[in-house]
């Protein structure tokens, strides 16, 4: 289709809101997602955007030129501005799409290289999206689906000292496995880094900013590509043990660790220390029962002999699972809302709070979504 060919100004944008879906991923027909592709893309872009292939896909150069007949500097002059920003990736010199959220999202605010103005506008729009999303499900329009179970979480550092014993006797399906551990990411890796969290951030800037923790304690990464990550002012380069403290800060403030829902390699490179009040799944996840984030295999069990009603428990707790029932003078585990993650855990002083194996659900090897894998989409952009 040539420039010609398209219609008017307006019919760019929609053409190219089209192409934004992959599998669980979305892009609907709704203004706050207009807000958003104006805020990335203007109307410049646009139109050379409006030539590219849906997500999963990608265009080269050259064939860029044929189909919109624009000169090639000009083009090249538009993507450049548009890679700097990662709102347009790169793969071997070929140029591509990817989902607004999660995708786009991730790497913008981790690169932040948007003007503040721009920033400022795409965090409102995203908070907005957010703090909306059960609405925006019940219209039937969503970014992603509800049911596609992305992540879940893994046990805390300390995790093995409250677990409780399982028998030797038990088969090997009952025991704890690698991929059920933070510490996991720590055992086969040798790089680490810290990442602000783009949840808390976009909180900050969009004036609703998180109360748990600072957006500075956020994302933790493990494996080769942290060196980039450091190298280029994105994150911060960890040794082992400064790894493990940040980790072990991260759980003091409550934060959750969420991993792929997957045992394959992925699992081991990435995870974000979450919160429910700004974390894009966790919060959808506890407000509107999104099934976005898998419980983890295990359950918290309190033990009332140890327990001294102190509470810590129900503070840390980011999906309100734990409360003080006063008819009977204890604390009580809501199973329904409980995803496992181990804070109650790791945080109880008195270690009357021990995490139990009550399920052996096995994540799939690779959690793909759609065609890609989420670090193969995010890494695309920031690689780009």
């Amino acid at each position: 289709m040539t420039e010609a060919k398209l219609e008017t100004k307006l019919d760019y944008y929609e053409i190219v809101r089209k192409k934004l879906s992959m599998g669980p991923l979305a892009a609907p027909k709704h203004e706050k997602t207009f807000e958003l592709m104006k805020v990335y893309w203007d109307e410049e872009t646009i139109k050379v955007l409006a030539h590219f292939p849906k997500v999963g896909e990608r265009i080269s150069l050259q064939e860029l030129v044929e189909k919109s007949g624009l000169p090639k500097s000009h083009i090249r002059k538009i993507l450049k501005k548009a890679i700097k920003k990662r709102t347009v990736s790169v793969v071997d010199k070929k140029y591509g799409l990817e989902p607004l959220l999660p995708g786009i999202v991730e790497a913008y605010f981790i690169v932040r290289a948007d003007t503040e103005e721009n920033q400022k506008k795409a965090a409102e729009v995203y908070r907005w999206i957010i703090k909306n999303m059960g609405e925006l499900d019940k219209q039937g329009m969503y970014y992603f689906d509800k049911n596609f179970e992305m992540f879940r979480p893994v046990l805390p550092i300390e995790a093995k000292e409250k677990l409780i014993k399982i028998d030797e006797t038990v088969s090997t399906e009952s025991q704890v496995l690698p991929y059920e551990l933070v510490e996991d990411m720590i055992n086969k890796n040798e790089y680490f880094a810290s990442i602000p969290c783009q949840c808390r951030y976009i909180g900050k800037l969009a004036g609703e900013p998180c109360e748990v923790a600072h957006d500075e304690l956020g994302c933790f990464a493990a494996g080769p590509a942290t060196q980039l990550l450091a190298a280029m002012g994105w994150g911060k380069a960890l040794t082992k043990e400064e790894a493990i403290e940040y980790l072990k800060k991260t759980e003091k403030a409550g934060l959750i660790h969420c991993a792929s829902n997957s045992y394959g390699g992925e699992h081991l490179f990435y995870i974000c220390n979450c919160c429910s009040c700004h974390c894009g799944l966790i919060k959808p996840v506890k407000e509107h029962k999104f099934k976005t984030v898998v419980p983890s295999n295990y359950t918290p069990q309190i033990d009332p002999e140890l327990c001294v009603l102190c509470k810590t428990c129900a503070k840390n707790c980011q999906m309100g699972a734990i409360s003080f029932q006063e008819a009977d003078e204890k604390m009580v585990i809501n199973s329904d809302v409980c995803i496992g993650c181990g804070v109650c855990s790791t945080n109880c002083k008195k270690n009357a709070m021990r995490m139990v194996k009550t399920r052996n659900k096995i994540p799939p090897k690779v959690n793909k979504l759609g065609d890609k894998m989420f670090l193969e989409m995010v890494g695309a952009l920031l690689n780009s």
